[in-house]
């Protein structure tokens, strides 16, 4: 525990809360300055996957470009909560059936013109919760 109360969470309990989830938030880099977009995902194969239209700003940045992904739960009745951060170089993956073959995520299909999909492969991954 650190002197904020708050503890570290192993890799396996990571990618277990990162599972349980659908909606996390990217966080990217535009012009220079921090950037944050929601995004329904999914987990699988050791990696993020999340769609994004071909002109918008996330998409941009996730040409080959360095971005981190978090998700959190966190309960201020109880006290209780939890953060999961993923680091990762986001990347475009060709093929307009991939989202067709993703477990657990129900994709708008068929997908517009310009939609894209995007993975980040779990380079690094943390997560802190709230000690009791």
């Amino acid at each position: 525990m650190d002197l904020s109360g708050l503890e570290n969470v192993d890799p396996e309990e990571c990618f277990r809360l990162l599972a349980q989830v659908d909606v996390g938030r990217v966080v990217f880099t535009i012009r220079g300055l921090p950037a944050v977009q929601p995004v329904r995902y999914a987990l699988w194969e050791e990696a993020v996957w999340f769609l994004a239209r071909a002109d918008s700003d996330l998409f941009g940045a996730a040409q080959d470009g360095v971005v981190a992904f978090e998700i959190d739960h966190f309960d201020a009745g109880l006290r209780t909560g939890w953060w999961v951060t993923v680091l990762g170089r986001a990347a475009a993956v060709p093929g307009r059936d991939l989202p067709r073959r993703l477990p657990g995520l129900s994709w708008q299909l068929p997908l517009p013109a310009d939609v894209r999909c995007v993975r980040i492969p779990v380079e690094v991954v943390s997560g802190r919760k709230v000690a009791r």
